[in-house]
């Protein structure tokens, strides 16, 4: 049987193996899907082993969370466009001629946003927060969506302007800048929440004056740990939104690199948020 896992530290909370069962099912492939929790100071050892164990069947791929998107694609012998451009991996394809590394993070970002949120990215300004592995996944695809504005804030200045400065070629006619999170401006239509303050519990990394009138607030964390970003963009007045659609989208487009085709996602994220609401009671 074909083997895949979602590799990261923390990794048990993951409800990845929920979505690909469920995309297996829709369908009608056959494959193992599980969770494998991976030692801060060994990524490349850990995955190494598991795509070389076959006693229960040949390792295909996996998916990488938190914190080894960049060590993912160190790992690639090959990227796609999107992770060439990202620096980072949330994808790994193991292929006999090199493994294979992409990043489907953006592209399930902007699916939901604009499919499952119904908020039209084009002409709009966007605040991302973060300049991370996840934040540099989603930039290009942000981008590609044609916002008017797009400003990538950060606690430290300089890596929020590299990964500005390493997307300029295209941004299109979006003015593309960066800024630290105490001077990131105010009154956006889409905020994005891309660092990882809300897996920790830490409050918003921003004053609540980015958050303009009806404004679209999605943390990419979702369960619990997005729960204190919800409460807080309700309370001031913006649509909060978890990163349970980025999720199934991205995940979408995993399977479709793996298995060559792409899953229907409605019926999946709606069967997960159910999923998650049972859990909370």
């Amino acid at each position: 049987m074909d083997r895949y896992v979602v590799t990261g530290n923390p990794v048990e909370h993951s409800q990845s193996p929920f979505i690909h069962a469920a995309f297996a099912l829709q369908t009608g492939q056959v494959l193992d899907y599980g969770r494998l929790l991976i030692p801060l100071d060994d990524f490349a050892g850990t995955v190494q082993r598991f795509a070389a164990d076959t006693a229960s069947g040949a390792a295909r791929g996996c998916n990488v969370t938190v914190p080894f998107k960049f060590e993912a694609f160190a790992v690639a012998a090959r990227h796609t466009t999107r992770a060439a451009l990202a620096r980072a991996c949330n994808t790994l394809r193991f292929d006999e001629d090199g493994w294979l590394g992409d990043n489907t993070d953006g592209a399930g970002l902007v699916a939901d946003i604009e499919r499952n949120a119904d908020v039209a990215l084009r002409g709009r300004r966007v605040l991302l927060i973060g300049a991370g592995g996840a934040a540099a996944g989603v930039l290009g695809p942000l981008l590609a969506a044609q916002p008017a504005e797009l400003v990538v804030a950060n606690r430290t200045a300089d890596k929020a302007r590299a990964l500005v400065e390493r997307h300029v070629a295209v941004a299109g006619s979006a003015r593309l800048h960066a800024a630290t999170l105490a001077d990131c401006g105010a009154g956006y239509d889409v905020v994005v929440n891309g660092t990882a303050s809300s897996l920790a519990g830490a409050a918003p990394p921003v004053a609540a004056e980015v958050l303009g009138r009806d404004a679209l607030a999605l943390d990419m964390m979702y369960g619990p740990a997005a729960q204190g970003f919800l409460e807080w963009a309700a309370a001031h007045g913006a649509r909060g939104r978890d990163g349970l659609g980025m999720l199934v989208e991205q995940a979408a487009e995993a399977f479709l690199l793996w298995r060559g085709v792409r899953p229907d996602t409605t019926p999946v994220l709606a069967a997960l948020r159910e999923r998650m609401a049972r859990a909370k009671k």
